[in-house]
């Protein structure tokens, strides 16, 4: 990691955000079913994998059922500090 260093879910554009939300919801995803439901564009989608694959907040891993794709997941733990992060900044609000 060398630009990412310090980097938060906070600091990443919006379409990764949105990206990391329909993994959130939806669980293990390939990219293009984060393109069909997010209805971001295919690159859009490759962007916002490899930022939040950089800041180590989802895995690549291999997708079983077509050995083409890949299947994306929220890394464990992440879910839930990501979730207690949001509800301290609502509370500060």
């Amino acid at each position: 990691m060398s630009d990412s260093d310090g980097e938060t879910i906070e600091d990443l554009p919006p379409s990764a955000k949105l990206v990391f939300k329909v993994l959130e919801y939806k669980g293990p995803m390939t990219q293009k079913g984060i393109v069909e439901e997010s209805m971001l564009s295919a690159r859009t989608v490759r962007y916002a994998l490899e930022r939040l694959e950089e800041i180590d907040i989802v895995e690549e891993d291999v997708y079983f059922a077509d050995a083409r794709q890949n299947l994306y997941e929220i890394v464990p733990d992440t879910e839930t500090e990501a979730t207690t992060e949001e509800a301290a900044a609502a509370a500060d609000d």
